[in-house]
């Protein structure tokens, strides 16, 4: 959105003033983040109870005058995405601000933040707590709108509907061939040759694809032939798998899904990547991509889509990454849950659809998918795959399979203990990714990681034995002996110094990890220490300083 097109949004929206989806605030350089976020679980909330599009937060109005006053809050773009993460580690299901838009307004700066509508049936709670607006006032979400967003979704399962003008004929031959197969393997106690003797209603029957012998969109959805698409019109019924980079090229894989999922994981590339454990002078072969992963992530894209949207999945191929997206919010908790947690998913948004793919040993519905694909990347010493819930409806999963940072991969190799909730953390580490007190606290204690938050890197036990050394010296800084000793060789030198004149002496030697406040400080007490020490006094004053030897 242009300057232009958001001086009439802001015009428009004052004119209107402050109601269920619209706050203003006078907000200066600072603002709890915790306020935020409740303005945000009510806005969203009520976005969707009102059937608007977006709710808007806007920064830098004064209630009173209904005017434009400016606002510092959070300078720069890299702070407000910041915000961005902050209000997804605490919003269940994991959303953010569609965008947090800056406009330079005459009368200062005005920040916009875009909210987009809770997803239906699904209320949106900050740390726990649901919010909602009463006019113009936060309050908690009540339990008459609580019911009514989760009644939004009520008994509607789109895979279950029978479809009336389906047979058996829609259904592709050779994948109930392959189905029948797949659930005798399920159900290893059935005499395969029974499975075998059962009529094709028989077996989608026992395979939870049929209702009273009715044909069902997960059926087709799974078994169908490609010419039966259009019997789930106006679903995009496909999978579309895209290389992109310096070489490109694209395949879209229609029905049936129970088939063509696995010739879209063998359409992605698949080489051997090279590592070399450190202590070795032999490299470790292993594959790009684990198969098994892969096809896990894309069965999980068929699983849990929302087919309501009409949208295809897509599975788009990096020279380095593959990325899966599909419709749809996280459903029910977040990621990282069934990451560390033995976590067991309460409800589907296609339960139908879930019971007929486990049926056919797809998937579990125990939620070790996610578990069993990060496990994977650990045992391969690559980065562990990335939930992007930020649009809101969607999902992207991005699987790794190159190395982000030597350091990482080697650490794996030389713990391969780890707990993965360090593994976790160490993985964010890498990539620049804020982490929290705690698992700061505990990576430093086992010697994994040093810095100063948010500036963390990987610590010399890793960096030692890596091409990485003079990256690490450079952020890692040295000690207050050796910043002490030029010091005293400066004073020695030139019998006496201001302020400035020992800033210019160790500012480019202090660690980059360190911003110049934090460098500021860095001197300033390094300067108390020495004094203290009787190494050195102030013969000036102290406004205007000037530091000699004792």
């Amino acid at each position: 959105m242009d300057a232009s097109n958001l001086s009439t949004l802001l015009n428009d929206l004052i004119a209107a003033w402050e109601n269920e989806v619209v706050e203003f605030k006078a907000v200066g350089d600072s603002y709890s983040t915790s306020e935020i976020g409740k303005y945000f679980s009510a806005l969203s909330n009520e976005a969707n109870l009102r059937g608007v599009d977006r709710a808007w937060l806007v920064f830098g109005i004064d209630n009173k005058r209904r005017a434009v006053v400016g606002s510092d809050y959070r300078l720069g773009r890299e702070r407000l995405n910041a915000l961005k993460n902050d209000i997804a580690n605490g919003t269940e299901p994991r959303t953010s601000f569609h965008e947090i838009h800056e406009l330079n307004h005459s009368g200062g700066r005005v920040l916009l933040f875009e909210v987009a509508p809770s997803p239906r049936g699904i209320p949106i709670s900050w740390n726990g707590h649901y919010y909602a607006r009463n006019g113009e006032s936060l309050g908690s979400l009540a339990l008459t709108k609580l019911d009514e967003i989760r009644q939004q979704d009520a008994g509607e399962d789109w895979s279950a509907v029978v479809l009336p003008s389906a047979t058996i004929d829609h259904l592709d031959p050779g994948a109930l061939v392959a189905a029948r197969a797949a659930f005798a393997t399920r159900h290893p106690r059935l005499d395969p040759e029974e499975v075998a003797a059962w009529s094709d209603a028989a077996f989608l029957e026992r395979a939870k694809l049929t209702v009273s012998g009715g044909i069902t969109r997960a059926a087709v959805l799974l078994l169908g032939r490609a010419e039966s698409a259009h019997l789930l019109s106006p679903l995009l019924a496909e999978i579309t798998w895209k290389l992109t980079g310096a070489e490109q090229a694209y395949e879209h894989f229609g029905l049936p899904f129970f088939l063509n999922t696995s010739k879209v994981n063998e359409r992605i590339r698949n080489v051997q990547v090279r590592l070399l454990p450190p202590g070795t002078l032999i490299q470790t072969e292993i594959q790009k991509y684990d198969r098994q992963s892969v096809l896990e992530a894309i069965h999980n894209c068929v699983a849990h889509m929302d087919y309501r949207t009409g949208s295809r999945i897509n599975v788009i191929e990096y020279v380095d990454r593959v990325v899966l997206e599909n419709a749809g919010s996280f459903f029910d908790g977040s990621p990282e849950e069934y990451v560390t947690e033995s976590r067991m998913p309460k409800r589907y948004r296609n339960p139908f659809l879930v019971n007929a793919m486990t049926e056919l040993n797809m998937i579990d519905r125990m939620g070790f998918g996610i578990q069993r694909i990060n496990l994977s990347q650990v045992r391969r010493f690559l980065p562990l795959p990335d939930y992007d819930l930020n649009e809101v409806g969607a999902v992207k999963l991005t699987i790794y399979g190159a190395v982000i940072d030597t350091n990482y991969s080697e650490q794996l190799m030389q713990h391969e203990d780890l707990p993965l909730e360090d593994v976790l953390a160490l993985d964010r580490v890498q990539k620049k990714l804020r982490i929290t007190k705690e698992a700061a606290a505990r990576l430093k204690r086992t010697h994994l990681i040093e810095g100063r938050s948010p500036h963390l890197h990987v610590s010399s036990v890793v960096a030692a034995a890596t091409d990485t050394m003079a990256e690490y010296l450079r952020t890692r800084g040295q000690s207050d002996d050796f910043y002490a000793k030029l010091v005293v060789d400066y004073l020695a030198g030139v019998g006496g110094a201001s302020r400035q004149n020992i800033n210019e002496l160790l500012w480019d030697k202090l660690s980059d990890a360190l911003d110049d406040k934090q460098k500021r400080n860095k001197i300033r007490n390094l300067l108390s220490k020495m004094r203290r020490g009787r190494q050195i006094r102030n013969a000036g004053s102290q406004q205007k300083p000037r530091w000699e030897l004792v």
